[in-house]
């Protein structure tokens, strides 16, 4: 499957096109819904204050709950969104986010509220389309599963710890990168 994102954080939606899904898949939109509260922020003092009901409408590509073979086209409408909180990043990028790439490499020109299109809230489509492969591998038996295995340098970190790394990175206005380790069972012998 090809997929293409589009959106900004603070446009009306953000959403992604789905090319090769295969006709007949039932698309089970309570595993989706399950698979976007899982991307949810929680209430943490680690996330962001932003609440967004990460409700996807399905615009094409699916009829009588199952799917056609066309394009998959879905959204998520943005509702939480405050943009001028963000009017100083336009001449203020942040250290470690797309800001001033972004500005660079359009002109001055990138929607800079909220990151636009290289934030955060861009991973809602992203999730979106990783539930549909999901639901397209486990009708073939296959399931994959991803843990965080290192965050800032740190392996395996115990109870609290990530949120201890994450939170002291906050107090000094900077971030932390990390790694994942992904598990795929099922996967017929000879692919891969």
């Amino acid at each position: 499957m090809k997929h293409t994102i589009f959106g900004e954080s603070h446009g009306p939606a953000v959403g992604v096109v789905l090319e090769g899904v295969p006709a007949g898949l039932a698309l089970d939109m309570d595993f989706i819904a399950s698979e976007l509260a899982r991307r949810a922020p929680g209430g943490g003092p680690t996330a962001t204050a932003r609440r967004e009901a990460d409700a996807p409408e399905i615009l094409s590509g699916v009829f009588q709950g199952r799917t056609t073979g066309a394009p998959l086209c879905a959204i998520i409408r943005n509702t939480d969104v405050r943009s001028s909180d963000y009017e100083e990043l336009r001449y203020k990028p942040r250290p470690s986010h797309a800001d001033y790439a972004a500005f660079v490499k359009y002109g001055g020109h990138a929607d800079c509220r909220g990151g636009g299109h290289f934030s955060g809230r861009l991973t809602a489509p992203l999730v979106l389309a990783g539930a549909v492969a999901k639901l397209v591998l486990r009708e073939k038996g296959v399931n994959i599963s991803a843990v965080i295995s290192e965050l800032g340098g740190v392996r395996d970190q115990a109870a609290g710890e990530a949120e201890k790394i994450i939170l002291d990175a906050k107090s000094e206005l900077d971030s932390v990168g990390g790694a994942v380790r992904c598990t795929i069972t099922g996967m017929p012998a000879g692919l891969g």
